[in-house]
């Protein structure tokens, strides 16, 4: 997967079309529930059952990086889909226009819970065009949660970790990236029953969700972003436990949800030494985000920044650089 290429006029387009015609992005989803018979289920596209998603090298992207974005689509979070799906223009330019990462190659999938959503997970395909929208037009934005303060979390985690395969690590042992929309707890493990109805895997025990979190960074940088406008996106307990799991600076605190696409796309560009550490907002104000926005996502990602800047400084390149500078130059790779 991931052959084409990205057009912002493409994407104006159908967006165009869709608002003259009244037509929702989330088209799967609307046309369940138009009809209260239909069964409530993943797209065929979108279930993971049996399934293993790939992201490879082409003549057009020999360089492929995997990025997957999961959402939490309960009822908790609000419109925080449909803001990502709208901003999508956005998170490719600053990956692509601002050099962050050369071949992109974005999977988007949907996270419930388990234990009471009809569909807890769905995943699409690593892709580099329009088909990604595509894919976000297949979701089912079930707004279910179980009410436990837990989502089932792990399995995304799980899928990544056991049921991808990437070039970027394969070929190149580069890490993709791997972001969690998300304002709730992890369950404690995924466990057999789970595994074995929506994943199709024959598991001997439960899984603790610190093995699954193992397994998944072994080939991934992951990231939980928390926003604030969901329910429980200003609880510092729910990043404190995050934190426990990933490390504060891989715990995006969002103090606006508008500001989701940029902050991935940033954390991209400082973990691969291309975006410029010391001008985060103006990299954001740059491209027509809001100061305060731009200023919110930049203080979310102060920790992950200072990281990156002092690994650049281990390796004997410069921490800072003058905006405007080349990829290779603002890293000291000349």
């Amino acid at each position: 997967m991931g052959g084409s290429h990205w057009s912002d006029d493409f994407y104006a387009d159908r967006e165009a079309f869709r608002k003259s015609t009244g037509k929702s992005a989330f088209v799967y989803d609307a046309s369940l529930r138009s009809d209260p018979k239909a069964k409530k289920a993943a797209h065929p596209m979108m279930d993971p059952r049996g399934k293993t998603r790939e992201s490879r090298d082409s003549d057009t992207h020999p360089s492929s990086v995997a990025i997957g974005v999961v959402f939490d689509v309960t009822g908790s979070m609000g419109g925080i889909p449909v803001t990502l799906q709208k901003k999508l223009p956005q998170l490719m330019g600053l990956l692509s226009r601002k050099g962050y990462v050369q071949d992109p190659q974005i999977l988007f999938g949907a996270v419930g819970d388990h234990n009471s959503d009809r569909v807890p997970l769905q995943v699409g395909q690593f892709e580099s065009g329009i088909e990604m929208d595509d894919d976000l037009g297949r979701l089912y934005l079930e707004g279910g949660g179980g009410g436990t303060y837990e989502e089932s979390y792990q399995l995304p985690l799980y899928f990544f970790a056991r049921h991808t395969s990437i070039d970027c690590f394969e070929k190149r042992k580069k890490k993709g990236y791997l972001f969690l929309i998300g304002d709730e707890m992890p369950y404690k493990a995924a466990t057999v029953a789970e595994l074995s109805k929506i994943v199709g895997d024959d598991v001997t025990a439960p899984i603790p969700i610190e093995k699954i979190i193992r397994e998944a960074r072994e080939r991934y940088h992951v990231f939980f972003i928390i926003p604030n406008g969901a329910s429980h996106g200003s609880d510092p307990a729910l990043a404190e436990r995050w934190q426990s799991l990933l490390g504060m600076e891989n715990v995006l605190m969002l103090p606006d949800a508008e500001g989701v696409c940029e902050a991935i796309g940033l954390a991209i560009g400082l973990c691969e030494g291309t975006a410029n550490v010391d001008a985060l907002a103006g990299d954001l104000t740059d491209g027509g985000v809001p100061a305060d926005v731009a200023l919110g996502v930049a203080g979310a990602l102060a920790p992950l920044a200072a990281k990156t800047a002092l690994t650049t400084v281990a390796k004997g390149a410069l921490p800072s650089a003058k905006r405007g500078a080349s990829p290779a130059e603002r890293t000291g790779r000349l």
